[in-house]
């Protein structure tokens, strides 16, 4: 597994942003959203995870880095079950990483955006049993949250931020609304704010990230 892309603060981190790029891209696509976070938040670290390089069906079973295949788009995504539980355990083995460097778990936030916010979704909601600072899910979905499953009680006491394009043709925004629908039934203190946009991310959409970890970083 490639080393993580790590970009140490300029002051010691007392916090902490694990961020997963999309299907198809590479641990220094959000380097640029991460150094203009970090220019204020003096004392977060920010590390991003490389996906494996391995076949994706929808795509003629053409390489690429992906955190899980995907077999069908519609009704809705058809995915490798087994390759995402495998994602989300290298999220957890950062997360505990970061928790022996000292980093209070209340600090430590999951980011991803598409495909990688599928990934921390799921292993915020449904995999890790205790509290996290928050999850950042950018023009994403949740294929394992479903009506039956219930959240833990620390599970629900991490908040989330859900934010998509209105015009988003990859993952359209009623599947990104649907998992916030889900957080909102569950308790979980989570937001939605839609944007004039595609997939892809907007500097308000970072300016709107960075005033929400600023107020949970106070």
């Amino acid at each position: 597994m490639t080393d993580p892309l790590i970009l140490e603060p300029q002051n010691t981190a007392d916090a902490c942003v694990i961020w997963l790029h999309g299907l198809g891209a590479d641990r220094y696509d959000f380097l640029p959203v991460a150094e203009a976070l970090q220019a204020h938040l003096h004392s977060t670290r920010f590390v991003m995870p490389q996906a494996p390089t391995q076949p994706v069906t929808i795509n003629g079973g053409y390489a690429m880095p992906s955190w899980y295949d995907i077999k069908a788009m519609s009704p809705a995504r058809a995915i490798d079950e087994a390759q995402l539980e495998q994602s989300a355990e290298q999220v957890i083995a950062l997360i505990e990483a970061e928790r022996s460097k000292g980093i209070d778990l209340t600090r430590v936030f999951l980011a991803g955006f598409s495909q990688g916010g599928a990934v921390v979704l799921h292993t915020a909601y449904v995999k890790w049993q205790e509290a996290l600072g928050g999850v950042l899910a950018l023009s994403t979905y949740a294929p394992t949250f479903s009506d039956e499953h219930q959240l833990s009680a620390c599970q629900q006491r991490t908040p989330a931020l859900c934010l998509h394009g209105v015009n988003d043709p990859v993952v359209i925004p009623s599947m990104g609304r649907t998992a916030f629908e889900h957080l909102k039934h569950w308790g979980v203190d989570a937001s939605w704010q839609e944007y004039p946009m595609e997939h892809e991310v907007l500097n308000e959409e970072v300016q709107n990230i960075l005033n929400w970890l600023v107020a949970r970083l106070r």
